[in-house]
């Protein structure tokens, strides 16, 4: 376990905030678009985030 201080901690809170509001957009950007391939690369950009919030969420609770 590493031990993050505040700063670092709020980092942390906002990396996985970020993350989810780009899951949220890029969802629903895809979800708009026309193009088969704008919408392959916009799932793709989701997934990303959300994969990575998920990642940071959990590094998050265990540093709790």
């Amino acid at each position: 376990m590493v031990n993050l201080n505040q700063i670092e901690l709020q980092n942390l809170k906002e990396l996985i905030e970020y993350n989810e509001t780009l899951y949220k957009k890029a969802n629903s950007y895809a979800s708009q678009a026309n193009d088969s391939q704008v919408q392959q690369i916009l799932k793709k950009v989701a997934q990303g985030a959300f994969n990575t919030k998920q990642k940071l969420l959990s590094f998050f609770m265990n540093n709790l």
